[in-house]
């Protein structure tokens, strides 16, 4: 059987997706995290190659023994199952216990009349922030895969209808630079995944958890062109409705060269995510090989 490549979409369809919705309406969480780890992730890892380059992850860059990356493969299944199933219940109104980690630092950027930019990782449920750090004084600008399922884009419409929140897609002709550059003109927030590539194929390799992985070079440079400050936005998954958010400041010498800011962030970011998976090894859902060969 040929394994398929992760596409970065949720999965289903849209039908899927809103019968999901009404089920989950009714139905405690416990009972979907249940089935789905018993019937469903067996057969994703059966078809999908996310199960192998997890693998390498727990195996090469955690250093795990070969059992216990088998059964960490398992659970970052399981977990990620979880997230996605959350992600499905808060639209279906189901509420979640959030602790914010930093908040000072969020709101100390969002009374500022400057914008800045906020960066995440596909790590976690990143998704739950955008539901939990609201900022009244700005707009919050969130950078989506422009090939996402229409049923989660109307979804997250409806989620975003009452806080101030605009959604920018990653379009292939890169019309969403402009709107960036707009927003940032602004004085509004632009929140933008750092660890994946996405439009632009710039690249920049790092040294990050026993080797040299590659990461989009986009993001740094849009925080570094106009020298605005950066924080790094993690949300992990601590509980069946409980999730921790951790808001870190990244720093950069704006005095020096392009070159030296990017790289100087970049290492910076590259810290920070280091450090969010030695605290949650199996929250990693970059199911993308980022690693140089």
């Amino acid at each position: 059987m040929k394994k398929q490549e992760w596409v970065g979409t949720t999965y289903g369809n849209n039908w899927m997706h809103k019968w999901l919705i009404r089920i989950l309406k009714v139905v405690d969480l416990r009972i979907l995290y249940v089935f789905v780890a018993m019937f469903i992730i067996p057969i994703c890892l059966l078809v999908n190659k996310s199960g192998v380059i997890t693998y390498r992850y727990f195996r090469k860059r955690v250093g795990y023994s070969v059992i216990k990356s088998m059964w960490s493969v398992y659970i970052n299944h399981v977990l990620f199952s979880q997230v996605v199933i959350d992600k499905f219940a808060m639209w279906a109104g189901k509420k979640f216990d959030v602790e914010i980690d930093g908040y000072e630092y969020f709101l100390e950027l969002a009374n500022k009349p400057d914008g800045f930019v906020q960066l995440s990782a596909h790590i976690g449920n990143y998704e739950i922030a955008g539901y939990t750090l609201v900022a009244e004084t700005k707009r919050f600008n969130a950078l989506v895969f422009f090939g996402e399922k229409q049923s989660v884009v109307e979804n997250r419409k409806k989620m975003f209808e009452s806080t101030n929140i605009h959604m920018i897609a990653v379009r292939p002709d890169m019309g969403h630079l402009f709107e960036i550059n707009q927003a940032l003109s602004n004085g509004e927030i632009v929140s933008m995944s750092a660890d994946r590539m996405l439009g632009s194929q710039k690249k920049q390799i790092i040294p990050f958890l026993k080797g040299e992985a590659q990461f989009p070079t986009g993001p740094f440079s849009v925080a570094t062109l106009r020298g605005l400050e950066v924080i790094a936005v993690n949300v992990m998954k601590t509980g069946v409705r409980k999730y921790k958010i951790y808001v870190t400041p990244l720093y950069y010498d704006s005095t020096k060269s392009r070159k030296e800011q990017i790289e100087s962030l970049s290492k910076s970011y590259v810290a920070e995510l280091e450090r969010m998976m030695s605290i949650y090894p199996t929250q990693w859902y970059n199911y993308f090989d980022i690693w140089k060969k």
